[in-house]
């Protein structure tokens, strides 16, 4: 489902001479013994999921069917990235369900919020929250705000319509939720939020705009099932993850995770969450940012060309990818493009990457990872993510630190929280 290209990567130690340190970190991570391995639910989530709570999902997806043009889904970090990353790459920018979703909660921009706010006063609206606690401010700030919406648009009926993914016993939100009577869906206690795209944290807005999350579990279950080795010759998770760690020996500092699609964009944010949280701690850990070509290559190309060599490039290609068409003729030919006409564009994007690669690995000599996806269904979705989530915990497991905690991110708050008077 996922081919590795490591061609164009000029590793300088060769990948097998990890494989003592690989075999190590894959038991701790499966037998669930390393750091942090109170967070380790998400390895065999695909296997011990909770299909009660699947099936009430797709049981509320299916009741509230034609009762509502737009989801709003509350909730920042690991609790909105992967299913917006999900949901673009999928259903496309533009998608033809008919359903919209927006993402609030993630910001303290008044301008976005208000924004908003005034769009949906004429949609029929659901909206789910999603906190582990209830008390993250961003997201708690904007449930206030749109719940209040709600009520007054809906009334009684609000609370049929509001829905808490949160914790299973306790917090802010789990009391706000029984009290309220909204439904509830929870966050597993052994899953972090940037581990958490397929539970009911991913799940149910993605089932709600449409997604076909039965073919999600399914591509995580067979990734997991095809990556449930520690051999570096036919794993390519811990490949990528002990390229990684070569790449950083070597003084690459940086990563750019490179997609050719704008509907990808969000893969790539939802990325540099994964890996500059669990990753960047201890003084150690490669920067995590990304680009999107060939737009970026107008704006970041000649850097990368030419410029300091701090950066190595990983390529997401997606093979195939769900909409083409074909380059039209003209008779005039006055923009001298008839030499593209008769041509699909996918075969356009193609020989950009191939030309794009060439140049910057071989022309500019910047180490290239090349992973290359099947196609952009929800099957493939689920696959690809627990790729990630599984190479993510073996390299940071090479680099000797917690994936799976992000105390850095405390030191923000508590500075924030005096500036703005809370106790």
């Amino acid at each position: 489902m996922i081919n590795l290209d490591l061609r164009y990567a000029k590793l300088n130690e060769d990948l097998e001479s990890y494989q003592e340190k690989v075999s190590k970190a894959h038991k701790d991570l499966h037998e669930k013994t390393g750091a942090g391995n109170d967070f380790l639910g998400w390895v065999d989530w695909p296997l011990n999921y909770d299909k009660e709570e699947f099936d009430r999902i797709l049981a509320l997806t299916e009741r509230m069917k034609g009762k509502y043009d737009t989801v709003l889904v509350c909730g920042i970090g690991g609790s909105y990235l992967g299913a917006r990353a999900a949901l673009e790459m999928i259903n496309g920018l533009y998608p033809e369900t008919g359903i919209e979703v927006i993402f609030v909660g993630n910001t303290f921009s008044h301008t976005y919020i208000s924004q908003v706010l005034k769009h949906i006063q004429d949609k029929e609206v659901v909206l789910n929250v999603i906190s582990k606690s209830g008390t993250t401010t961003e997201t708690s700030l904007a449930f206030r705000i749109f719940k209040q919406f709600m009520e007054e648009k809906y009334g009684a009926e609000a609370k049929d319509r509001i829905y808490a993914t949160t914790d299973k016993a306790r917090g802010t939100l789990k009391d706000l939720a029984d009290k309220e009577g909204y439904e509830e869906f929870v966050i597993p206690d052994d899953i972090g939020g940037r581990y958490s795209v397929f539970t009911a944290v991913g799940l149910l807005p993605l089932s709600l705009a449409g997604v076909d999350i039965t073919a999600l579990m399914k591509g995580s279950l067979d990734a997991y099932n095809d990556l449930n080795t520690d051999d570096l010759k036919v794993n390519p998770a811990y490949q990528y993850a002990v390229a990684r760690r070569i790449l950083d020996n070597m003084g690459y500092k940086a990563e750019y995770f490179v997609t050719y699609h704008l509907q990808l964009t969000m893969i790539a944010e939802w990325w540099k969450q994964l890996f500059g949280e669990s990753e960047g701690k201890d003084g150690k850990g490669i920067l995590p940012t990304s680009a999107c070509f060939t737009t970026d290559l107008h704006s970041l190309g000649q850097f990368i060309q030419e410029g300091s060599k701090v950066e190595y490039e990983t390529i997401l290609y997606v093979d195939e990818m769900a909409d083409d068409m074909i380059f039209p003729s003209d008779d005039e030919d006055l923009d001298h493009m008839n030499y593209l006409a008769g041509k699909k564009l996918s075969w356009v994007s193609q020989m950009a990457f191939e030309g794009t690669l060439s140049a910057h690995s071989e022309d500019g000599g910047n180490p290239n990872i090349v992973i290359h996806l099947k196609d952009n269904t929800a099957y493939s979705f689920g696959y690809m993510i627990y790729f990630f989530f599984l190479a993510c915990g073996m390299t940071c497991y090479l680099l000797d630190i917690n994936p799976f905690n992000q105390p850095g991110v405390e030191v923000y708050k508590k500075k924030m929280f005096k500036l703005l008077g809370k106790e």
